[in-house]
């Protein structure tokens, strides 16, 4: 016990020594020095043990707090730091840091920052130990903030930062100050008594205001902070080395938000760096971003952040797949956005965003993390959220008004719009992907309610847009497994909105929707559904308001070829999803397709007698039922069609050409009547298809009547009778299309009619009947006109029709015989008689039905008609192309015996045929060709496949043994002819021979003969004979023996590999060489052999007949390498004996792979198809062969033919494309050298090729480089084989503009992809490089603008600023300062030397502006690798601001301004120096402006530097802002206005600014001279009125030498400035010479000769005598001003005359002269200092003068004026004497008093005038008897004369003033 007092006596007695010696201190020092050694010890005890100690302490404490209050008194705030951070007592700290808080201020600026350390150190620590008193610390770092300058980003200091603060090793410390300085952007001062802002919780707004202290956050306050400029500071420091990117991101994010510009732009630049530095998939910063946006609820969690800041967290969130993760919280984000305002989920004390551009951008960036949410969440998220998203989102649209927008409530703007289009956006995405839970729904509610949106949400012009966008993410979700349930929902929903809404199917409503439901049709149900087919059909009826896209879709949803692509198997094919695809392929039974569309439930019930209108569907679903029952049919006798893109046209080639394929389907479609699968189809449904198509023939239409009967007449050639046997009972009906007035459709049903009248089911009488009215028709066929004849035709062909199908089916009337010789007789006197065309072509059908069916042979004709002559009329009916009259002729000789009577007539008939070979026309020598095969082989031919069209036996034809071999024998011969004419129809005919009589063994058996004839024609001219070679050496092919397929290989392969070309045949005069018109020669071409001989001979030179063929052999290579691969040599080269052929003969692989690339469209095609047989591995065929082929390639670019040239051109493109540069890294430089020079060929077409190779070559080396590290090293190298290259003579400088510009285009692309690893080494020769090219790429006809612009209305100036614009804006600029991005310090060097001489070197306005340009950008974005050159470039620039064009004088000078910002202060100096000297020293007034124009760009882009050196640029800115030239004056009042804060800042540079002037006074430069006297007096007025005797010092020997010497322009300035001087300082008035120098100033310029200066010296001398009130100068200026006015009166006489510079007319100025001049003499009248003699005298003569000046110069201005000066006087008069009037006083003022009421004849404001100078004189009067009697009478009269109230009443006021 006794220990223990001895220790608490102990420590009292300490801290009571402490007390004396603080109390014993007598001054602040004295106590400063004891606190500095006992205050920390003295804290220190506040952690005793005993309580008295501690209360002791306290005691002494409150004693030192009112010590220590001057600020002067320094505390030991380092000890003090120290010992809180070590000890670990909460009162000692406290007391600490109450301490600290007050002396930190008090501390030199070096020791406060040297405190940052020790406060940072062990933050993290000190807020785990007490948020208080960390708290506190941290208010003092922030405070320390103020005081700190932080060096550039980038700097050594700036990097070395971080270690200086020590948060290298204490990265916990860093973080700690980097996330409380983010708090600190959140932060926001909420009174009066709020607790937490946005983004902060309780506790953290606690922390930030020191919990509840006031004035921690008023500026005002001691210690307190002002927080906009704390958030700036920490910004900046957060922008620091001092922290590493992951540290600042947070707070960089938030102060990017923030309102203030000065913040958000510093944390904009740091997120743009940090964005690298931080993983978005980090879960912790996820979890952080959420809690930010959402706040943490309850009172004592933070609110959630503002809009802005909610925008930008959006932005982040939307870039991370983990932020889809946070299921509840994503939620919750989009719930709260689509949340009315007025129900938001959020604290009272949370503010709702505003309505307006915040939340309209805020919802926007929601829909955009929902579409985010949608593609990026896992199923099992999306499965969470998205149904309740989307019933949020589907409340939010329809609290808006759905399906029409409320506009009652709301008002539908921009914004709201936009969000309710997001808002289907976002439906539609979160719907595609949670198909399941969202669109799987039996009742499919979503889809009807989308459906209904589109339908009726007429909201805005984006909102069906939107609509669309959603229904496209939805079906492709909808695309999957439907069930059969949800197939049928889906079905009926379509089928309603295709229909039409309440059944309108023309509603616009539903016209919105078709498209939509045909592409849901085609993408969600299968091919086989039905409805979805009719669907299709119904796309394909819509009227000319539907889309033509609708009708598209209808069609593809129609072919299984479109069906199929737009519905690709997704998944493995032989997966569950890959086997329902394919179900989804499936046709549709042939039986429900019909009974849909044409059955009793359609509209189209063709059982019914109702026909539909709309044609166009009806033939669409007629034509599908077709090909559906065709395929169905094929696929049944296993022939399926190929299905591809000619679907349609696969099966009609089987149908009528395959002769197999056409035999199985007859036997299939007459097996069908004894089946009834519904499967396929049936009787009924057979029957049913058949009376659509029977209706079709009743269209009016002729061209779907045509199809129509085409489809009929197609099934009945291959069914049974009794299939279509229920026609006969509509058999009458057809007698309307059969005279109906379309010839199409007479045609296709007198057919018809035929087929099934012939019928034995078909009514006799009905028969009889309508054949009787067909005769009856034909006997009038002479005298038929109009639609008459069109009946008389269809009645012929109905009759013909009928004769010849009952003739073969052997169901003949019994007046069969009688109507044969009766048809035979109309068609063979029709044909010889008549002249109607329409007649004619029906006769010839008929004659050739009737013979190609046996009905009319050589014996059946009747014996009155000549066979030969019926022969020689079709014949010369043929001659004329006709094609009806050729097939008669040769199914006429199709029932010709060759032998006999009869033979005659067949080889009549064929050299009939012969003889048509000198018809042009291709298409007539196929049907010759036709004709001829029916004639050789009669109904073997196959040519005769599809000719039967009723169930019956093949006719029997004559036999024929001699004719198929004379035939040939002639057709062979005449193909060696040289007739062009002859040739065509003779290859055209041997191929019908081999086509249609090839498997007759008289053909088959000179199969070789046929094959050289056809090979002869390969390398015709003609393209035509060409493909009708290829098609019959195909032919050949496939029907030849294995010797002749090897052989065919041989003799092509040995053509194509050939460079030699023979003409094919003999060449006679006749043979056609040239195409006409190729070779003109004035009056014709050269076309033929003759023609060449004709001009050689007419020439004299037998050589051109050799240049000429060889010409025309050359074509003839090219024709037969066209025609090489068209006869399908894949076939032949796939065939295994060619392997060993080939494999010998490599060097065919070059040639065939340039070949694959020519021009030629045929040899391309022909050599691709050859590659692709024979190149089974291409890549690998192209790798061994690699080197090989593209040195053929760089031989051959360059080769003489254009078309090798061009094709090697896209060889190369298309071989360097996907190989690696290894490959042809050695081709490389050589591919750019040859791709260049063929830029500039000849050609055009070589030209472009070559522009393409070179884009391919860009494009390779373009994406190497942008794909960065992965290719960097084969980019590099690429790099430095091609910038050479194009840099480069054969580049950049090549002769042809559009290798230059090409060269060019590749530059930039090349800089613009590339990274600046690769692209660095490069950069300073390009940049020099480009520099000189701005100019060059600058269109010619800008010189020509330039010089000649006055004609075309615009200045040079106008027309450098569009150029600069454009430069500004130029790529070529753009991709320079991009090289410039890429610079790093070990460049710099090489880059200083091409600058430098780029500087000095470039031409041009573009380039000299470039390089102006390049001096900014490195100033700006590289100034710290650039700041070592500053002072370097600095010089140069100034020299090239001398240059001849303003613009680019400005531009260098702009550059001056940014380089001053990294030069060195002496550097800057001498710019000033400089500017000064050839200022102040030329006499070219364009370096003045020059001088201006560099000292604004300074002051602009320097602002820091310049007010740094303001004492040594504000003084001579000041002066040069007085220039006389208008440019220059410009430029330096700019900067002066820029830089100073009113005029009163001149009085800081009075000294230097009259220095600097006075020393130009004396210049020889007359517009310096002036610039300085302007100055002086600009000096004068800026002082005030209130000059000090200092400044008036100064200013005196300036003003007094300025005013010297003659007078010139604006010199009244600077005397009103002397009077200036005068009036507002007191220095001149008390030295006497001064005053007398100023007096006599004064009036030498008064009396001045110059007029016009003289008239304002006058009203200088009138101010300057008002003044002074001590001396008498009446008699000066007397003697002064009266030669003056005596001069201005004899002058005023004289004629006006105006100014030729502008100023003032003569009038004006005597006008200004007078008045002035008598103003002064009135004025220097001075009753105080002048006697009453004197006064008397000098206001006698002053009136005289006066009234004589009024008297002789009635100026109103110069009265007024004098008006003015007596009232003045009459003032002065009344307060210098108070005593009666004199009597000559007396006599002076009655006289004037005379005067001054004689003015009622001036204006109104001329007797204003002198009214207001009779009230001043009124006090003078009352001191008068005689004068007042006057007075007051001229008073009366002038207020009797008087008319105006105005001047009435200032009279009232003079007469109650004598009446006192």
């Amino acid at each position: 016990m006794v220990g223990s007092e001895t220790s608490e006596a102990r420590e009292l007695s300490l801290v009571g020594k402490v007390e004396m010696k603080i109390a014993m201190c007598s001054n602040d020092s004295k106590l400063e020095s004891v606190l500095d050694t006992y205050l920390p010890p003295l804290l220190l005890k506040l952690a005793s043990d005993f309580l008295s100690v501690r209360n002791k302490v306290i005691n002494v404490c409150q004693h030192v707090n009112t010590r220590i209050k001057p600020p002067s008194i320094k505390l030991p705030v380092v000890a003090l730091l120290k010992q809180c951070k070590e000890n670990q007592n909460s009162l000692v700290r406290h007391f600490d840091l109450l301490y600290i808080q007050q002396g930190i201020d008090r501390l030199p600026l070096s020791a406060r920052l040297d405190l940052l350390p020790n406060i940072i150190n062990g933050l993290d620590e000190n807020y785990r130990e007490s948020t208080a008193n960390a708290a506190t610390l941290f208010n003092v770092f922030l405070r320390l903030l103020h005081s700190m300058t932080f060096p550039p980003r980038g700097d050594r200091d700036d990097l070395a930062l971080r270690d200086k603060l020590g948060l290298v090793e204490r990265p916990a410390d860093a973080s700690f100050v980097a996330t409380w300085l983010g708090k600190l952007m959140l932060f926001a001062v909420v009174e009066p008594n709020g607790t937490r802002c946005p983004g902060l919780s309780k506790a953290e707004y606690n922390f930030l205001k020191l919990y509840g202290r006031k004035e921690t956050w008023m500026p005002n306050a001691a210690g307190g902070l002002n927080l906009a400029e704390t958030k700036v500071l920490a910004s900046k420091f957060l922008a620091s080395g001092a922290f590493v990117d992951s540290e600042r991101f947070l707070p960089a994010l938030f102060a990017s938000a923030d309102a203030n510009s000065r913040i958000s732009e510093v944390g904009d630049d740091i997120l743009k760096r940090a964005f690298s530095a931080v993983s978005f998939e980090d879960p912790g910063l996820i979890k952080q971003l959420y809690e930010i946006y959402l706040g943490n609820r309850g009172p004592e969690g933070s609110l959630p952040a503002r809009v802005p800041l909610r925008n930008k967290i959006l932005s982040i969130l939307c870039r991370s797949k983990l932020a889809c993760s946070f299921v509840p919280q994503s939620t919750q984000i989009i719930q709260e956005a689509l949340a009315p305002l007025g129900n938001a989920t959020q604290d009272q004390e949370t503010s709702t965003a505003k309505q307006g551009l915040e939340t309209t951008k805020l919802r926007g960036q929601v829909f955009a993390f929902t579409n985010w949410l949608a593609r990026m969440s896992s199923p099992a998220e999306i499965s969470v959220f998205a149904p309740t998203l989307v019933g949020e989102l589907r409340g939010y649209i329809e609290n808006q008004g759905w399906p029409h927008m409320n506009t009652d409530t709301l008002v539908p703007i921009g914004g709201e719009l936009l969000s309710r289009a997001y808002g289907y956006e976002s439906i539609g995405l979160l719907a595609a992907a949670c198909p399941k839970h969202l669109l799987h729904d039996p009742d499919l509610d979503l889809l009807r309610w989308m459906f209904t949106s589109l339908n009726e949400d007429f909201s805005g012009k984006e909102i069906p847009a939107s609509i669309e966008q959603a229904f496209s993410s939805v079906l492709g979700a909808m695309n999957r497994n439907l069930d059969g349930e949800l197939q049928m929902s889906l079905t009926s929903l379509l089928s309603h909105y295709m229909n039409g809404s309440n059944g309108n199917s023309d509603a616009p409503a539903a016209k919105r929707t078709r498209y939509l439901v045909v592409r849901f049709a085609n993408r969600c149900l299968p091919f086989s559904n039905t409805a979805a087919r009719w669907i299709n059909v119904c796309a394909l009826q819509g009227d000319a308001d539907d889309r033509s896209a609708v009708r598209e879709e209808g069609r593809k949803g129609l072919d299984p070829y479109w069906f199929q692509l737009l519905n690709p198997i997704k998944e493995d094919p032989g997966g569950e999803e890959g086997r329902f695809d394919k179900m989804k392929y499936k046709f549709p039974a042939f039986a429900a397709l019909v009974d849909r569309f044409f059955g009793p439930s359609s509209i189209w019930n063709v059982s019914s007698s109702v026909h539909t209108t709309n044609k166009k569907a009806y033939i669409a679903a007629l034509r599908f039922c077709r090909c559906v029952l065709f395929h169905q049919a094929l696929e049944a006798v296993a022939r399926l069609p190929v299905i591809d893109a000619d679907w349609e046209r696969n099966i009609d080639a089987l149908i009528e050409n395959d002769e197999e394929a056409r035999a199985k389907l007859r036997g299939y479609f007459r097996s069908l009547s004894s089946t009834s699968d519904e499967a396929l189809t049936n009787p009924r449904v057979f029957n049913l298809y058949l009376k659509a198509a029977f209706h079709g023939l009743f269209f009016e239409d002729g061209d779907n009547a045509n199809v129509a009967g085409g489809y009929l007449s197609e099934v009945a050639s291959l069914s049974s009778s009794n299939m279509y046997a229920e026609l006969s009972h509509s058999v009458s009906s057809l007698m309307t299309p059969i005279f109906s007035m379309n010839h199409a459709l007479r045609d296709k049903s007198s057919r018809i009619f035929g087929i099934v009248s012939s019928l034995e089911e078909c009514s006799q009488d009905t028969i009889q009947k309508m054949l009787r009215t067909f005769e009856e028709k034909l006997s009038t066929w002479r005298q038929a006109v109009g639609s008459e004849v069109l009946q008389v035709h269809g009645a012929i062909l109905a009759l013909s029709s009928f004769i010849s199908r009952s003739w073969l089916r052997n169901t003949r009337l019994p007046d069969f015989e009688k109507l044969r010789p009766l048809l035979i007789t109309y068609n063979y006197d029709i044909l010889s008689d008549s002249r109607d065309k329409i007649l004619v072509d029906a006769v010839l059908l008929s004659i050739s039905e009737s013979a190609l069916y046996g009905v009319l042979t050589p014996d059946t004709v009747p014996e009155s008609y000549d066979l030969s002559g019926l022969v020689q009329k079709m014949a010369q009916k043929a001659t004329e192309g006709n094609e009806r009259a050729i097939a008669a002729l040769g199914n006429l000789g199709l029932q010709a015996n060759e032998d006999g009577t009869e033979s005659a007539i067949l080889s009549n008939i064929v050299e009939r045929l012969y003889e048509l070979h000198t018809i042009r026309r291709p298409e007539t020598h196929f049907a010759v060709g036709t004709a001829l095969s029916c004639v050789a082989i009669g109904w073997h031919s196959k040519a005769l496949i599809a000719a039967l069209d009723v169930e019956c036996s093949t006719p029997l034809s004559p036999r024929r043994q001699i004719i198929p071999s004379m035939i040939l024998n002639h057709v062979l011969s005449d193909c060696k002819s040289t007739k062009p004419a002859l040739r065509q129809a003779s290859v055209i005919w041997l191929l019908s021979l081999v086509q249609y009589c090839g498997h007759h063994h008289d053909i088959k058996d000179r199969l070789r003969d046929c094959q050289v004839a056809f090979k002869g024609y390969l390398a015709d001219r003609d393209s035509l004979n060409q493909e009708t070679a290829s098609r019959g050496l195909t032919l050949i092919y496939e029907k030849g023996s294995r010797a002749l397929k090897d052989e065919l290989i041989r003799d092509l392969v040995g053509s194509f590999t050939d460079t030699k070309a023979h003409l094919s045949g003999t060449v006679s005069e006749d043979t056609e060489l040239f195409e006409p018109g190729a070779l003109p020669t004035g009056d014709g071409s050269i076309t033929t052999y003759k023609d060449i001989m004709s001009l050689a001979s007419e020439i004299g030179d037998s050589s051109l007949v050799y240049k000429f063929m060889s010409l025309a052999s050359n074509n003839a290579i090219w024709s037969s390498r066209a025609a090489f691969g068209r006869f399908g040599l894949s076939n032949v080269l796939n065939d295994a004996s060619t392997e060993g052929y080939l494999a010998q003969n490599p060097k065919l692989y070059p040639a065939l792979f340039r070949y694959r690339f020519d021009p030629n469209t045929n040899v391309r095609n022909a050599m691709n198809e050859i590659w692709s047989a024979l190149v089974k591995e291409p890549t690998k065929t192209v790798d061994d062969n690699f080197d090989t082929i593209v040195k053929d390639l760089l031989k051959n670019i360059l080769g003489k033919e254009w078309r090798t040239r061009q094709a090697s051109c896209a060889a190369i493109a298309d071989l360097v494309q996907g190989r690696r540069l290894e490959k042809y890294e050695s081709f490389l430089t050589e591919i750019w050298e040859v791709t260049f020079k063929v830029c500039d060929d000849i050609k055009e077409s070589v030209r472009t090729a070559a522009m393409a190779l070179a884009r391919v070559l860009t494009g390779i080396l373009t994406r190497g480089l942008e794909s960065g590290e992965s290719s960097a090293q084969s980019s590099e190298k690429m790099l430095k084989h091609v910038l050479p290259f194009l840099l480069s003579p054969a580049g950049l400088e090549s002769g042809a503009p559009d290798v230059q510009e090409f060269a060019r285009k590749t530059l930039l692309d090349i800089i613009k992809s590339s990274h600046g690893r690769i692209l660095r080494p490069f950069v300073p020769n390009l940049i020099g490089r480009l520099l000189a090219l701005l100019s060059s790429i600058e269109p010619e006809m800008i010189n020509y603008l330039h010089l000649n612009a006055d004609k075309y209305g615009l200045s040079a100036q106008e027309l450098d600023d569009a150029r600069l614009k454009h430069i500004r804006g130029s790529t070529m600029l753009e991709a320079i300062e991009r090289c410039l991005d890429f610079l790093d310090e070990s460049s710099m060097p090489e880059l200083q030397q091409k600058l430098e001489e780029a500087i000095k070197t470039v031409v041009g306005l573009p380039s000299k502006v470039g390089c102006s340009r390049v001096l900014v950008s490195l100033s700006t974005r590289q100034n710290f690798i650039f700041k070592p050159y500053a002072n370097h470039f600095l010089p140069l620039a100034r020299k090239q601001v001398f240059d001849r064009n303003d613009t680019i004088s400005s531009s260098y000078a702009a550059a001056c301004g940014y380089l001053t910002r990294l030069t060195t202060d002496e550097v800057l100096l001498q710019l000033v120096k400089s500017c000064q000297k050839f200022y102040f020293d030329s006499d070219d007034e364009r370096r003045r402006v020059i001088a201006g124009d560099i000292l604004h760009a300074v002051s602009k882009h320097a602002t820091d530097r310049f007010k740094s050196f303001s004492s040594d640029l504000l003084p001579f800115v000041f002066v040069a802002k007085h220039d006389t030239y208008d440019r220059a004056r410009t430029f330096f009042e700019d900067t002066w206005n820029d830089n100073v804060a009113g005029t009163r800042t001149v009085l800081l540079y009075v000294k230097e600014i009259i220095e600097l002037a006075s020393q130009h006074l004396d210049s020889a430069q007359w517009p310096i001279k002036h610039t300085s006297a302007f100055a002086i007096a600009d000096v004068v007025r800026s002082c005030g009125s209130n000059i000090s005797d200092t400044n008036a010092k100064l200013i005196w020997p300036a003003l007094n030498t300025a005013l010297a010497g003659k007078t010139w322009d604006g010199k009244e300035k600077v005397l009103k400035a002397l009077i200036q001087y005068a009036k507002n300082s007191t220095y001149w008035s008390t030295e006497s010479s001064i005053a007398e120098q100023v007096e006599k100033i004064v009036l030498r310029e008064a009396k001045r000769n110059n007029v016009v200066f003289r008239q304002y010296a006058l009203e200088s001398l009138a101010d300057f005598v008002e003044l002074r009130k001590d001396v008498d100068m009446y008699p000066q200026t007397n003697a002064a001003v009266i030669p003056i006015i005596e001069e201005a009166l004899e002058s005023s006489e004289d004629m006006d005359v105006d100014s030729k510079s502008g100023g003032p007319s003569s009038k004006s100025i005597t006008e200004s002269t007078l008045a002035n001049a008598a103003t002064a003499l009135v004025k220097s009248i001075n009753p105080s200092s002048t006697s009453s003699e004197d006064l008397n005298s000098q206001m006698k003569h002053t009136f005289e003068i006066s009234n004589r000046i009024m008297t002789e110069n009635r100026s109103r201005k110069t009265i007024e004026t004098i008006y003015d000066a007596e009232k003045h006087l009459f003032d002065n008069l009344s307060k210098a004497n108070q005593s009666a009037l004199s009597s000559p006083l007396e006599d002076v003022l009655i006289e004037y008093t005379k005067q001054i009421f004689s003015a009622v004849d001036q204006v109104e404001m001329t007797r204003i005038k002198a009214a207001e100078a009779a009230v001043a004189m009124a006090p003078l009067v009352r001191r008068g008897e005689r004068i007042q009697a006057v007075f007051v009478q001229g008073l009366a009269a002038a207020k009797d004369a008087e008319r105006s109230p105005s001047v009435r009443q200032i009279l009232d006021r003079a007469g109650k003033l004598v009446e006192g």
